[in-house]
């Protein structure tokens, strides 16, 4: 298992949340934790980059379900960015690929 680190970085567009590490039952909370006390403006971009991010199980995906609630409750929008192939996977079993907005990498995201 490997611990989980939520860095919270600012950019043009908003919030990035750089998550490294193992996604799920035991750490999703600190996840939403984090989103719960972030405040989003009306129209930013929240932009969750998984480029490191290890491990996702089904509370990591409801994680990241929230995130994108907590988001569009404070109209902003959300996207996440550089995926790993085995979430990626499980977002596009289950329909998610087409309810996130997902890009390759951070920078990307912040300069659309």
């Amino acid at each position: 298992m490997r611990p989980l680190t939520v860095t919270t970085r600012d950019a043009a567009t908003g919030p990035v949340l750089e998550i490294t590490g193992d996604l799920d039952h035991a750490t999703a909370p600190e996840v939403v934790e984090t989103l719960t006390n972030l405040t989003l403006s009306s129209g930013q971009l929240l932009v969750l980059d998984l480029a490191r991010l290890h491990f996702c199980d089904s509370s990591g995906i409801t994680a990241l379900i929230a995130a994108r609630n907590i988001a569009s409750e404070q109209g902003a929008d959300i996207a996440l960015a550089a995926v790993p192939p085995n979430t990626a996977r499980v977002l596009n079993i289950f329909g998610l690929d087409r309810v996130f907005r997902v890009c390759p990498d951070s920078i990307t995201t912040t300069a659309s």
